[in-house]
Formats: structure tokens, C-alpha cells, sequence
């Protein structure tokens, strides 16, 4: 078993560089499914999610080579199945992207439903009415999502989306981009990785109009070709530091950053009191003074983003008074509001809402991560608490964020990784 052990209390100064997105990352990896050629993807992030679709794909019969730390070259052109077995795809969200490529590619796909952070009901209607929409198929049988299209190949079409749904957006985009004539997509989610997506299929020859706004069109195209394409910088891990240095306290610098993508975050840290100054690919943060309370409410992009609720609900903690905090997105992600409470937090929660009382401090304790980004909040809070903080399931949290430790360290946190033996192993074995 694998731990976190954090000493708190230290302020954070240096400087911290950023990775590219995941949220981008496992996606345009699963596009590579439609590009006839190489794709050479680069900014790639060193994180489980990309570790285990890269794995799928070389299942499927990708050749995947390394070409340095951060960049891919990716070969799917003699990939002829489109069938993904079981095992990896049910530990990963983002497998359903597999789903629109796979269809796209070949007018068919089976794909176990996916995995991934446990916060509430995630439905995939969104996805499988776009892909019907499009002429296929599609069955749910026995944890397997089954499309299929009596013509090879899938139809361009007009779909409104019920729900403001980033992964549907983004499977019917994958599903398009090779598709008999004109898809229009309306309202579509607008998040920077959406638009990252579209920017990596039209360097390989897709043409995917309008994507950052609620109307986004496909015209098919016969065939994509290889290319290269880096990946944007990881809007919420930039957000995670930022919020770090909020409750810790101290001054960053963020590189390799997009800071206009980071305004929403931005915005709620300057009501609270945090000093940010950007630059051209850079933001620099400071917090020396008492934190304010705010409010803040998670809506699509480009409000402020749901993976960044846990991580800004640490700060609020921390914050002189009371502060009202709305999830506007998913119906359960505050299982982690029991883990803050062991470390001193004052939270109550009724249903999407948090009513969260500002204390002086919190005070190390063990904890665990309940998903990803509960995680994430974990760690602020160990690294803003007096004494030690243990934090238990971190294969969680190695899901969406690289290196966290070293670059933690690199900025004077006091962290460090801790493997104890498995005690159900221990007793298998005695």
C-alpha cells in the first residue's frame, strides 16, 4: 500500500511547471484510432489515465513508441478490431472515447462501460443519442456498450445535446470527423480541452468548426493523416497549485500555463484575498494575509470548473467567515467533506450545497482519497495543516496528476512517499 506523508504548516515558494492536460490527453490519444499514419503527439502527461489508454490501444494492436518523457508517436493504422476487452477499459472514464473513435473508424465498436471516480451518476444517454442520431446501433448489454451501423460508416447530422456534456461533445466530435457529410452539434460543451481536441483533429485533416462555442460542425472527411500535435498545459492542475498556495500560503510562479484558461480560478482567488499576477505563460501566486470568504458556484466553462471544487473548498476552509459553496454539475462530490472534517473543518452539506464556517486551522490526521480530485484537496490540506497528514489510496490521485510529489517538494512542501505492506497480501501469505 501506498501513502502520502505530508509535515504542514511550511509555506510554498518557488516556481512549479505544469503538464499537459489530461483531460485533453485522453481523448486526441483515442483519436489516433482515425488518423491513417503517425501521429506524433507531444506535452503527453505521465499519469495512469494516459498510461492505461495507451495500454488499450496497443491491446487493439497500436504500435506506440516512446520518443522522449513527453512525446508519443502513435501508429493505429493496422488496427483492424474494434473490440476492447474488459479489464483496463472498466478502470478508466475516459474509455468511452473509444466508443466514438472505434465507430468512427469502423462503423462499429464494443466497449465495456467505463470506470473511473466514483461521485454520483454519470449517464452516457448523451453520448449513445448522438451516436443514434448518427445511425448506429446502440445496446448497453452486461457492462458492454455494443454500436453498430448497417452501413459501415456513420452519418453527419444534427444533435442538441439535452445536457451541457463535455464527454458527449467531445465522443460525437471523435464519431464525425470521418462521417458522411455534415455533423452539427448544439449545445456543446465549450472547455479548453474541446477545443484542444478539434485543433488535433484538423492538423491531421478533419474540418471541425466552431468548437469553444455551443455550435460546433463536422463536415466528413475521407481519411486523417499523421502529424504532430502537443497537447495545451492541465488547466486544474495549474488550478491545484493555485489553490495550494492559497491555503499553504507563500508565492509561486506557475509555468506553462494558458492564464486565460485559468480566469475563472483566477477570479475566485482575487475575491478571497490571493494575489495573481499573469504573464505571457505564467501566472505568479501569493497569499501573505488572512483569506476572505466568498462564494462560488461549479457551472460549465467557462465558470468555475467542477474538478476544481474539492481543492477550492480547502481554502474556503481556511477563510475568515462564512462562504457558500454550489456544485452545478454532479449530484455527489462531497465524500470528502468527512475526510476535511477529521483534519478540523467546519462543513455541513444539503444535497449540492456546502455551507462551509472558516476555521484558524486544520490539523494533520490520516485521511484517505476518495477520487481524483478529492485527492488533490487532501493534499492542500496537509500541506495548511499543523502536524502530519497520511493520505491512503493515492493511486487516485497519480490518475490526473504527474509528478506531484517531487514537484511539491520542489517548492518546499514536506512530502514524501510511503509503501507499506499490504496486509491482506501479508495474511494470504502466512
Amino acid at each position: 500500500m501506498t501513502k502520502y506523508v505530508i509535515r504542514g504548516g511550511k509555506p510554498l515558494h518557488g516556481e512549479v511547471e505544469i503538464s499537459g492536460a489530461k483531460n485533453a490527453a485522453v481523448a486526441i490519444i483515442p483519436a489516433a484510432l482515425l488518423v491513417d499514419g503517425v501521429c506524433r503527439i507531444e506535452n503527453v502527461p505521465q499519469i495512469s489515465d494516459v498510461s492505461l489508454i495507451l495500454k488499450i490501444l496497443q491491446e487493439l494492436g497500436a504500435d506506440v513508441r516512446t520518443v522522449n518523457r513527453t512525446t508519443l508517436d502513435i501508429d493505429c493504422s493496422h488496427i483492424h478490431n474494434g473490440k476492447v476487452s474488459n479489464v483496463m477499459a472498466r478502470k478508466i472514464r475516459a474509455s468511452y472515447y473509444l466508443v466514438g473513435a472505434l465507430l468512427g473508424r469502423f462503423g462499429w465498436a464494443e466497449v465495456p462501460l467505463p470506470g473511473g471516480c466514483d461521485f454520483g451518476g454519470r449517464p452516457i444517454d448523451q453520448h449513445i443519442k448522438g451516436f443514434v442520431a448518427m445511425g448506429a446501433d446502440v445496446k448497453v448489454n452486461s457492462g458492454l456498450i455494443q454500436a453498430y451501423t448497417k452501413l459501415g460508416r456513420v452519418s453527419g447530422t444534427q444533435i442538441y445535446l439535452d445536457m451541457v456534456s463535455v464527454g458527449a461533445t467531445m465522443n460525437i466530435m471523435l464519431a464525425a470527423v470521418l462521417a458522411e457529410g455534415m455533423t452539427v452539434i448544439e449545445n456543446a460543451a465549450k472547455e479548453p480541452h474541446i477545443v484542444d481536441l478539434a485543433n488535433f483533429l484538423n492538423s491531421m485533416g478533419a474540418q471541425v468548426m466552431g468548437a469553444g462555442t455551443d455550435v460546433i460542425k463536422i463536415r466528413g472527411v475521407e481519411r486523417l493523416n499523421g502529424g504532430t500535435y502537443s497537447i495545451i498545459p492541465d488547466q486544474i492542475e495549474a488550478g491545484t497549485y493555485m489553490a495550494a498556495v492559497a491555503a499553504a500560503g507563500g508565492e509561486v510562479r506557475i509555468r506553462n500555463v494558458i492564464p486565460k484558461h485559468l480566469d475563472c480560478i483566477t477570479a475566485k482567488l482575487l475575491e478571497m484575498g490571493v494575489e495573481v499576477e499573469e504573464a505571457d505563460d505564467s501566472v505568479l501566486v501569493r497569499r501573505t494575509g488572512k483569506l476572505c470568504r466568498t462564494n462560488v458556484k461549479t457551472l460549465p466553462y467557462p465558470g468555475f470548473p467542477t474538478d476544481m471544487q474539492p481543492q477550492i473548498a480547502v481554502a474556503l476552509c481556511l477563510a475568515e467567515g462564512t462562504s457558500v459553496l454550489t456544485e452545478g454539475v454532479y449530484d455527489n462530490r462531497y465524500r470528502y467533506v468527512d475526510e476535511l472534517r477529521r483534519m478540523g473543518a467546519q462543513i455541513q452539506v444539503d444535497g449540492k450545497v456546502a455551507v462551509i464556517e472558516g476555521v484558524e486551522k486544520f490539523t494533520g490526521a490520516p485521511v484517505q482519497a476518495c477520487d481524483l480530485r478529492a485527492g488533490a484537496a487532501m493534499v492542500i490540506a496537509g500541506l495548511a495543516a499543523q502536524g502530519i497528514t497520511e493520505i491512503e489510496k493515492v493511486y487516485h490521485i497519480e490518475r490526473g496528476y504527474e509528478d506531484i510529489v517531487r514537484k511539491l517538494n520542489g517548492i518546499g512542501a514536506d512530502i514524501r512517499v510511503v509503501v507499506t505492506p499490504d496486509e491482506e497480501k501479508d495474511e494470504a501469505t502466512a
